[in-house]
C-alpha cells in the first residue's frame, strides 16, 4: 500500500482532509449513510473505484476511527462496513458539500446515479406544504434497472427517513429505473399523476406525486443565506 501523504499543518481543515481527503472516501461515507453495506454493495454504488483503491480507503478510515468492519448474525454472517457515531458526524458535512455543488456546471463524464445518493436527495430536499397537515405515507421504491429496494417513511411532522429495505405493507409501490425516478424529483403533480414521468406508481398516487414533486432543490439565494 503508497505511503498516505498529510499536509502536516496545525489546522482542523488540514487534519480533516488528512482523514477523508483522499479521493473515494466521501463518497464511500456518503454510501454508508444509509445503513451498513458488504465490500460487493459498495462497488455497486462506486463502479469507478477500483477494488484495491477502494479497499485502501476501507482500511484507512476504519484505522481513523470513521469506520467499523463487523459481521451480521447468522443467517447472513456477511461482513460489513458502518460509520461509527463518530463518523456519522459527517453526514451534515457530506450533504452540505452536495448542496454547495448544486449548480457546477455538469460534466460529460457524470453519467452514473448512485441509489444511496438519490434517496438521500429525496430525504434532504423534500419541502413540505406549511399550509395543511402532511398525510403519513409508507413507500416501497424498486429500481428495476438495478435490481434493488428501498423504502420512504413520510412522517406527520414532515420528515422523510429513507431506508435499504421497504416497509413490509407499503401505502404505494413505486417502480422506475434510477434515471427516471430522478428525472421525476421535482415535476408537477399534475405531470406525475399523468404519466409523463417514465414511472409506475401503484397505491396511494396521489400522496406520492405530490411528495415527490416537493422534492426541489434550494435555490443558489438560498443556498448563500444558508
Amino acid at each position: 500500500m503508497p505511503v498516505k501523504r498529510a499536509y502536516r499543518q496545525i489546522c482542523g481543515v488540514a487534519r480533516a482532509l488528512d482523514l477523508v481527503g483522499e479521493r473515494w472516501s466521501l463518497l464511500v461515507v456518503r454510501e454508508l449513510l444509509l445503513g451498513p453495506k458488504r465490500f460487493t454493495d459498495l462497488r455497486d454504488g462506486l463502479p469507478g473505484a477500483s477494488p484495491n483503491a477502494l479497499t485502501e480507503r476501507l482500511t484507512e478510515l476504519t484505522a481513523a476511527g470513521i469506520l467499523r468492519r463487523r459481521r451480521l448474525p447468522p443467517p447472513s454472517a456477511s461482513w460489513v462496513y458502518e460509520l461509527t457515531d463518530w463518523g456519522r458526524e459527517l453526514e451534515p458535512i457530506v450533504l452540505a458539500l452536495g448542496t454547495w455543488a448544486l449548480y457546477t456546471p455538469p460534466t460529460a463524464e457524470q453519467t452514473f446515479v448512485s441509489l444511496d445518493s438519490l434517496m438521500l436527495t429525496i430525504r434532504t430536499y423534500y419541502r413540505p406544504s406549511t399550509n395543511i397537515s402532511v398525510e403519513p405515507l409508507t413507500i416501497g421504491v424498486r429500481i428495476e434497472d438495478r435490481n434493488q429496494e428501498f423504502g420512504i417513511w413520510l412522517d406527520a411532522d414532515g420528515t422523510v427517513r429513507v431506508e435499504h429495505a421497504p416497509p413490509e405493507r407499503p401505502d404505494t409501490v413505486i417502480t422506475a429505473t434510477a434515471d427516471d425516478l430522478l428525472h421525476a424529483l421535482g415535476k408537477p403533480r399534475e405531470q406525475l399523476s399523468q404519466g409523463a414521468a417514465k414511472i409506475t406508481i401503484i397505491g396511494n398516487e396521489a400522496g406520492t406525486c405530490d411528495l415527490l414533486s416537493r422534492v426541489v432543490a434550494p435555490r443558489p439565494d438560498e443556498i448563500q443565506e444558508e
